[in-house]
Parts: C-alpha cells; structure tokens; sequence
C-alpha cells in the first residue's frame, strides 16, 4: 500500500504539476471521508500519513469506560492507561486504530474522493495560474474541435477559441501550434475555462508590444487600433522621443518588425498611421496614401467630410469601404468621402445635389428631384425664391411648396442661424 501511494503521490507532483503536500492532505481527507461511510468504523477519525515512509496510521477519538460495549467508539479504562497513564473514567482520548479497518468498501470510496481531490487541486492551479494573465499571448496545440470552437492545449491547461474570436480566413488542423490572445478566465462550477482570441484588437497590440522594443520601454505609444480580422488593421502611434520616428519604429529595418507581425496574422494587411492630435490631420494621415483636396468638421453630427479628386475617390474609401470604415473606428468620427464637384461630370452633380436636398428634414426625394430640375440646387437657392416661383414648379402645388420653403428655413436656422430676409 505505501509503495502504491508513493508512486501514485510522485506521479500527480511530476506529471500533473501539483504539490505533494496538495496530494498527501487529499488523501488523508479522502480516507476519513470513506471511514465515515463504512459500516461500524469510527465516526471521529483522523488519519495521518508520514511524508517519507508514506505509512498511514489512523487515530479515533475514542470514552474510557468500566464495560466497553462498541470497540469502535469505546475503551476500557485498563487499555486507555496504557496509552495516557492518567486516564480517568469519562475521558476522551485519541486511540490509534489499524487502516486496514477501513474495508474494502471505505477504500473504494477513498479511491474515488482523491481522484475527485486531486481534479480539484488541478483545477485550483490551474486557475491560481491563469486568473491575472487575461491580455497576454500564449502559444498552444490545436487539440480536437467542438462544433466550430477549438480546444487548444496550453501544456498545463486546456483553453477555448469560440468561433467568434476565431480569424474567418484562417483554417487550423489538430495538431497546429498557434497563438492568441487570452481574453478572459472562468472560475466555473466544472473547472477554470480560459478563453483565447485572434480576433480582438489587442492581440496586434501585444504583438507589437512583443516586437517592438520602443513601445515595450513607452517610447512610442499605440494610441488606437482598428481591426478587420484577416484583412486588415490600422494602428495610430505616437512618439514620445521627438528623435523617434514611431512609424519607422514599428516597420523596422527593412521592415522585417512588421513581416513578422503580419506573418503571424496569415497575411492580414497593416496601415501603421502617425496620430495627431488635430483630428484633420490624424484623418489625412489614416486614409493616406490618397490625397486628400479638403476636410470639413461637422461637430453637431460628428462627422468629418472629406473632399478628394476623381482619381482619388476609390482609394480613399478603399475595397469594400474598407478604408473608410477603418479610419471611422481609429479616430471616432463619422467618415463622408466625397469626389470634388470640379471633377464631377454634368450626371453626377445633379445626383449630388438631388441627395443633399433629400437629406433636408421635409424634403422628399421625388421632391428633391423636381427641384433640382428646375433649376434650385441648394437650401440657399430655394431661400431666394419667392414662394411664388416654387408654387409655378410643375409637379408642386401651393402647400408642398410653403412645406418646402418652411423645410429650407429650418435647416438654414439650424446650420447658419436665422435666415435672411
């Protein structure tokens, strides 16, 4: 029985990582656990397990008596001197009993409370381990897949990639070792359940955080990040060390920092913008390399709206939108990219106007239509109509064209102010 603990006690320390002190306290925890459950064993048993010899002894709290009736909770006051030689009639005292009175059937329950014991004492370090390390990068065996989740292997602990933080263009294999980002710890009812991303934002942090010495010291600092997981992500960085180009910093030499990043990301594309605190410029720096012909601020409905020649128009709003919707998230603001008018042909300027008349509260599309057709391109033009030279539009009676002018009216008082007379 000794050798078979010991073996089983230097396993479990060895390959589960768990401390022998851990394992010993388990099993003497399981053993008075079984004793209570044995037929005619000692209630109140405490059992002792030597660290070295791994020999077990079991003690029982136990009355002296003049007649013992119940060998398991009494002892006569002749033996009972023998171990406390000033025992008295009444006492209590602590009497080793032999473990092989625990019984087949204690011992099976023992056998089954130090394996539950032990699950638990792994499922505590497990969770010790792992608790304070949410936001850092592990590195782990794809180990089977449940549904469309994947079951990564850390070594010393099992984790879960949900679809949701799974990269769609990326295909994994059991077998594969992959990185990611651990996103959160579970303390469930079932065990500790580690959580792991690929998708979120600061998983290209810390990459550049482990690559990039400059931002790991804080001399450049990630100011934003805007991710399209598997395609690509903007990173608005700072220098704190006017003599640090934090641009250059995170490219490296030759570039070879930010190959490496992208390798890690299967190919994902990144736009590493300089941040600006002039929102004008941040906006130009993220949506560069297009040219920009003017940038608007438009506080009220906090959106930017960007002015760019013809032949800039498809790679400021980039494939897809692309580039547009990834500068909306780094900088917070609503992107409008526009092609200038003096770019537009005759077709387009007249849809632009349409869509800026329907736009205006009280304005109808097919109201915005008629109008530009008939010659009012703007809320400024239909002000300085009569009311009487839009009642002669065809297509507009006299109340849609008062509704008109009232609609214009209070789109200008909001914008400009009350309107002029």
């Amino acid at each position: 029985m000794n050798n078979e603990l010991q073996a089983v006690v230097e396993y479990m320390e060895k390959e589960r990582g768990i401390d022998r002190e851990t394992i010993i306290q388990a099993v003497e925890s399981a053993l008075v656990s079984a004793s209570r459950k044995g037929v005619g064993q000692p209630q109140d048993l405490r059992v002792e397990i030597d660290r070295n010899t791994f020999q077990i002894r079991g003690f029982a709290h136990v009355s002296v008596v003049d007649n013992v009736t119940d060998k398991h909770t009494q002892v006569s006051l002749h033996k009972a001197r023998d171990i406390k030689p000033d025992a008295q009639l009444g006492d209590t005292i602590e009497l080793e009993v032999p473990p092989s009175n625990l019984g087949r059937i204690a011992a099976q329950v023992a056998k089954q409370a130090i394996m539950h014991r032990i699950r638990q004492a792994e499922q505590e370090r497990v969770f010790e381990e792992y608790k304070d390390r949410a936001g850092e990068i592990v590195s782990g065996m794809v180990r089977r897949f449940d549904r469309s989740d994947v079951v990564i292997d850390l070594g010393r602990a099992e984790s879960v990639m949900p679809s949701r933080e799974r990269v769609p263009t990326e295909e994994y294999q059991v077998g594969d070792r992959i990185r990611a980002l651990i996103l959160k710890v579970d303390n469930e009812a079932q065990g500790p359940e580690i959580i792991l991303s690929r998708t979120h934002p600061d998983f290209v942090r810390r990459l550049f955080e482990l690559e990039v010495s400059e931002i790991a010291d804080g001399t450049v600092e990630i100011k934003g990040i805007a991710r399209e997981p598997g395609f690509r992500s903007k990173i608005a960085v700072l220098s704190h060390d006017e003599k640090v180009d934090p641009v250059g910093a995170c490219v490296g030499m030759r570039g070879i920092r930010v190959k490496n990043i992208v390798r890690e990301l299967a190919g994902e594309k990144i736009d590493i913008v300089r941040w600006h605190a002039d929102v004008k410029t941040f906006v130009a720096n993220s949506l560069a390399p297009a040219k920009l012909a003017k940038v608007d601020i438009d506080e009220e409905t906090h959106t930017i709206r960007v002015t760019v020649e013809g032949d800039q128009l498809s790679l400021a709003i980039g494939k897809k939108g692309q580039n547009a919707r990834l500068t909306s998230k780094l900088t917070g603001w609503k992107i409008d990219i526009q092609k200038d008018e003096a770019d537009m042909a005759f077709e387009e300027r007249v849809a632009l106007a349409v869509s800026n008349l329907a736009e205006v509260e009280g304005i109808t599309k097919q109201e915005s239509e008629i109008l530009v057709h008939s010659g009012f391109l703007t809320v400024e033009g239909i002000l300085a109509a009569e009311i009487s030279d839009l009642e002669d539009i065809e297509g507009l009676d006299s109340e849609s064209a008062r509704r008109i002018r009232e609609a214009a009216e209070n789109n200008y008082e909001i914008k400009h102010g009350e309107p002029e007379s």
